[in-house]
């Protein structure tokens, strides 16, 4: 039988760590883009409205803003939040970003997006992952594209590299669980890429990105 307790404490828990990843360091993250994004992100003439689901510091929204967007960044960590509103008001962009804290495991941002990037949207904690990405399918505009790129391998910098036996899904397998209408949404793109990625402390490895895009028709 589940503990009721435990399970009422989980979304603070979830919160607590978040928050103390952030605030345990200076910077997390280098503050550069994710690669996927990037190069997706800049097939878009004009560029609209973006919503960038678990926003970290803003690497990938001050980016997209820096280009024209207009983007709504969420996180479940204030400090991380923070950080993105720094970031922006450094790059100018103050004004093109739209930060906010949620909890996706409790609640989605409101609004309709031209592009809603999920990148790396994994934690240790329960998350309702393929439901708060079906969400983000639904919360497209008619064209829009719904972006997830998830780890494909163990990163030799990661906490997890003792799991050399884990299985990471497929990007059809990612994409069958979104359970998506096809008469409204088509899979525009599955591919495993490799990339040369720079860890934390400058280590360099030859890593995999699992890509799954869905289109809005």
């Amino acid at each position: 039988m589940n503990d009721p307790t435990r399970e009422a404490q989980a979304p603070a828990e979830a919160a607590q760590f978040w928050e103390n990843l952030y605030r345990g360091k200076d910077a997390v993250w280098k503050g550069d883009p994710n690669p996927v994004l990037a190069e997706t992100a800049a097939q878009f003439t004009p560029p609209g409205r973006a919503l960038d689901l678990g926003c970290g510091e803003g690497g990938d929204t001050v980016w997209l803003a820096t280009h024209g967007w207009q983007v709504t960044a969420v996180d479940i960590a204030p400090t991380a939040l923070r950080r993105v509103t720094q970031h922006a008001a450094r790059a100018g962009v103050t004004d093109r970003v739209s930060p906010q804290q949620h909890d996706l495991a409790e609640n989605f941002p409101a609004g309709t997006f031209d592009l809603v990037s999920a990148q790396y949207l994994q934690t240790p904690y329960n998350l309702p992952r393929a439901d708060v990405l079906r969400e983000a399918a639904h919360a497209l505009t008619p064209g829009g594209l719904l972006l997830i790129v998830d780890h494909g391998s163990v990163r030799p910098w990661a906490w997890n590299t003792d799991l050399d036996n884990t299985r990471f899904p497929r990007p059809e397998e990612i994409f069958d669980q979104l359970t998506l209408d096809p008469a409204q949404f088509t899979a525009a793109r599955l591919a495993s890429p490799e990339r040369e990625a720079t860890g934390p402390d400058g280590q360099k490895a030859t890593v995999t990105d699992t890509v799954v895009a869905v289109r809005r028709i």
